[in-house]
């Protein structure tokens, strides 16, 4: 593969801004270059997400010009299969780089490894319209890990997969994610979407998710704002 497809990451993004309750995004002048996502987040009121990073770079510069002039605090995201590439770039641009290492994931959900939790933490599943979240609670009742998955069509966008400082190492995530894809295909998604961190990328990669792109993330620095 020589890039990631630009519907592949429309995809992940109309299950993104489902899971997040977001407006869907829009496109980015010129056509094609990218799609654009109001979050109205501490620090991210507007996040821009590049299509077309591989088969022409050029639109990454465009896109990062703009981000470097825009009256809103906004990020950048670049999925990449040519992460060197792209931080030059976006460097030109005068952007600054939050992430250099997330990794954009595909799995087949039908096939996906099942966990339970393990006792003494119960699970709680939570399905509303295409959201489901995963919580997993403690004894005490506290939450100790959770997860959202987002059904669109026949894919399934995993999102903000957490777990409690306090109850890590422990199997957590294995149980969070297994019950999100469960509940997924039982709404008939195949195809599960999500970008992972740099500390989530080990348990993905254990489930069998598969390491499609990478993905960067820039702003303009925070002196601009």
């Amino acid at each position: 593969m020589t890039k990631i497809e630009a519907g592949l990451i429309r995809r992940w993004l109309d299950g993104w801004t489902v899971a997040r309750s977001l407006p869907e995004a829009e496109p980015v002048e010129p056509a094609g270059d990218g799609l654009r996502s109001k979050c109205d987040q501490p620090g991210r009121e507007v996040e821009v997400f590049a299509l077309r990073a591989d088969e022409e770079p050029e639109s990454v510069a465009r896109l990062a010009t703009a981000v470097a002039t825009a009256r809103q605090v906004t990020w950048l995201t670049v999925p990449t299969l040519r992460p060197d590439t792209v931080e030059a770039v976006v460097g030109a641009a005068g952007l600054e780089l939050v992430q250099r290492s997330e990794w954009f994931m595909t799995t087949d959900l039908t096939e996906h490894p099942q966990h339970e939790p393990a006792a003494p933490y119960e699970r709680e599943v939570r399905t509303e319209g295409p959201v489901t979240v995963v919580s997993l609670h403690a004894p005490s009742g506290e939450v100790a890990a959770r997860g959202t998955i987002a059904v669109v069509g026949g894919d399934a966008i995993a999102d903000r997969i957490e777990t409690d400082a306090a109850h890590r190492r422990r199997g957590l995530g294995r149980a969070v994610m297994s019950a999100l894809a469960e509940a997924a295909v039982s709404q008939g998604a195949r195809t599960g979407l999500l970008i992972a961190s740099q500390d989530g990328q080990r348990l993905y990669s254990a489930l069998d998710w598969r390491h499609e792109a990478d993905v960067l993330i820039a702003r303009a620095p925070s002196s601009n704002h």
